[in-house]
């Protein structure tokens, strides 16, 4: 992929281990595994978990990240341990673990209520968005409502 540039090591210059977020969701049937396969049930979805995980992950290091760089998930291994049904509060956190020349890993886990619902690692890499834009011919990244 290249050699890592000054400009993307100072990218990471304020972000610290043990850095932490949480996202927190009350259950829609939109989320449920149901809502997207026929006959499955309407509890909550391994890819909504994903998604929320990534979200807290994200969150933990937005805010320590230059103008212009943003975080992108880019490997997620995680175990879905329990159902949750719609209704029910789920609570994904973060915690920044390892960080690299260009990618920060968290330990993350998902909760509802005293139970825990999921764990894992997650991986973001850090983009210039201007950069990321040009390579892949994207126009600008959305951005988060959280």
């Amino acid at each position: 992929m290249g050699t890592v540039g000054k400009k993307d090591m100072d990218a990471l210059d304020n972000v610290r281990l043990g850095m932490t977020a949480e996202h927190i969701v009350t259950v829609t049937s939109e989320m449920t595994v149901g809502y997207f396969v026929a006959n499955m049930p309407q509890v909550y979805a391994t890819p909504m978990m994903i998604l929320h995980i990534g979200m807290a992950s994200g969150s933990a290091i937005a805010a320590h990240l230059p103008e212009g760089f943003v975080s992108v998930g880019m490997d997620v291994k995680v175990r879905h341990l329990a159902a949750t049904p719609v209704g029910r509060k789920v609570r994904a956190f973060s915690r920044v673990v390892q960080i690299d020349p260009k990618s920060v890993v968290f330990d993350v886990e998902a909760w509802d209520g005293e139970r825990k619902i999921g764990d894992g690692t997650h991986r973001r890499g850090i983009v210039d968005v201007l950069e990321f834009e040009k390579r892949y011919g994207v126009r600008q990244l959305a951005t988060s409502v959280a």
